[in-house]
């Protein structure tokens, strides 16, 4: 059998010893590779530049740029680099900030390894992770319009939902509605019995074909279109 990839994880938090922690713990991993460490959010940005890693555990607070911006310009020139927020803030105003940032997840750092190591799997994976008792907000915040989570794209201004939909075949509703549940494309693959590369075909025809930017564009377009649930 031909060996697994290990995901390649760069850790950027100011706390010397929380770093070396989270280096000792995600080490007990085989299947995730610690590659580099920095202490700042610019640090975070030039180490993506220079060790390309597949996801940045991130922290907000940090001198020089905050892990949001960081967030922001490690997406804009590393797409392939996925941005997890780690952070102590549990409240919907970061985490609705970090999802416009371009987070592909956020979790707190009161939970269990066990999250964080399903966490770095499934954004590694091209999917979403949203910390249990924050992703309701994303929800509310669709639904009230006061928290608007980004500007809105052509296919949000249409007026005719059907006539949105019908640019998509039925497959790629499938492929929308899991990825917005929060599937990873592993598991999307496995449910649909499809392989990954198919999957992600699915999913780059889905974000051209509704010129959507990002997994919260895609998000807000299923819930607007009621392929996922609105129930918090």
């Amino acid at each position: 059998m031909p060996e697994t990839v290990p995901i390649r994880v760069l850790l950027a938090d100011d706390h010397d010893l929380l770093r070396q922690g989270l280096t000792l713990l995600l080490g007990l991993q085989p299947e995730i590779e610690v590659v580099g460490e920095a202490r700042t959010g610019q640090e975070a940005v030039t180490q993506v530049n220079r060790l390309a890693p597949n996801v940045v555990v991130m922290d907000i607070s940090m001198p020089d740029m905050d892990g949001l911006e960081a967030c922001r310009t490690i997406r804009a020139h590393n797409p392939t680099t996925y941005v997890l927020i780690l952070t102590m803030h549990d409240n919907e105003g970061y985490f609705l900030q970090a999802l416009r940032a371009g987070a592909a997840g956020y979790i707190v750092k009161k939970a269990a390894p066990t999250e964080l190591h399903m966490a770095i799997c499934a954004v590694a994976q091209g999917g979403v992770f949203l910390y249990p008792g924050l992703a309701k907000a994303l929800v509310h915040a669709y639904l009230t319009q006061s928290t608007p989570l980004a500007s809105p794209t052509r296919v949000e201004e249409g007026p005719n939902l059907a006539q949105e939909l019908k640019v998509l075949t039925p497959r790629e509703r499938e492929i929308v509605t899991l990825v917005a549940e929060g599937y990873t494309n592993q598991a999307i693959a496995d449910r649909l019995i499809l392989s990954i590369k198919t999957v992600q075909s699915h999913r780059a025809n889905v974000m051209e074909k509704l010129g959507l930017r990002d997994i919260t564009h895609l998000v807000r377009f299923a819930l607007r279109h009621r392929l996922i649930g609105t129930e918090p």
